[in-house]
């Protein structure tokens, strides 16, 4: 475990206005760490950045030397407001982690080949598809990320199981069918599904087990189209008493709700 970057996250990360929960953010930190460990490197890349609250976590748990590729549209702003993307790179220097400015691309993303992605940053080991959420939108993002992968990569699905979006799990399912196998889920959260190629499942699920950031969840598993999968359940009370010590203005405290 490493408490400063778990206060990063349970603390600083909390001043960017954005939408992934401390679970998932640990689980990045798990996947990243054990595919540093294993020297499985790669570009990172990230649809849907939003105020960059997932972008600059990565960049804390990366390092300043990862190539993080930032794809987004950066149209939300009303009139008097400062623009998103100003918004987002004012945040990475308010926090010490300047945005990495010739890897964004300004682009609707379903306009993208994975040659725009590649040229950039080369094959993605992880990539974090949280664009458009209509059935259009994933199945256009889903075979991006495919087509931009390492061998050894994993697509992060966000809102998989919202039932705000149900467009969502329907892409995702219609991906996973239409390779046949190839793809194939390791761990599924309540935001989140984590996918990778079939041959490292064994390598992700094994990662997700023997977390030390993980324990807090139990693990549960479970199965998703033929995969076996870990769903780790985060108890209400914990969440609970998560929200409370943020609201509180007390998020340095909230990390120990999650040991």
């Amino acid at each position: 475990m490493d408490p400063p970057l778990r206060k990063f996250i349970f603390h600083d990360l909390q001043a960017i206005e954005g939408y992934i929960d401390p679970p998932d953010a640990l689980v990045f930190l798990s996947l990243l760490r054990s595919q540093a460990s294993a020297g499985l490197g790669g570009a990172v890349a990230e649809i849907g950045v939003y105020y960059g609250r997932s972008y600059f976590l990565f960049r804390r748990i990366c390092g300043a030397q990862e190539k993080i590729v930032a794809i987004d549209s950066f149209e939300i702003g009303e009139a008097g407001d400062i623009a998103q993307y100003e918004r987002f790179v004012e945040n990475g220097r308010r926090l010490g982690l300047p945005v990495q400015e010739d890897l964004v691309i300004r682009s609707d993303s379903t306009l993208l080949k994975p040659s725009d992605i590649e040229g950039k940053a080369g094959p993605v080991r992880f990539f974090s598809v949280d664009g458009g959420h209509m059935l259009y939108h994933v199945a256009s993002d889903s075979q991006l990320a495919a087509n931009s992968l390492a061998d050894h990569g994993i697509i992060a699905f966000d809102d998989t199981f919202n039932p705000a979006w149900p467009e969502v799990t329907v892409g995702v399912a219609d991906f996973l069918r239409a390779e046949k196998g190839a793809f194939s889920v390791f761990c599924i959260t309540k935001y989140k599904t984590y996918v990778c190629r079939q041959s490292f499942h064994a390598f992700y699920s094994e990662a997700v087990a023997t977390s030390l950031d993980l324990r807090a969840f139990s693990h549960v598993e479970t199965e998703f189209l033929g995969s076996k999968a870990t769903r780790l359940e985060n108890p209400m009370r914990r969440r609970i008493v998560h929200e409370l010590l943020v609201r509180a203005g007390m998020s340095a405290f909230s990390e120990r709700a999650y040991r």
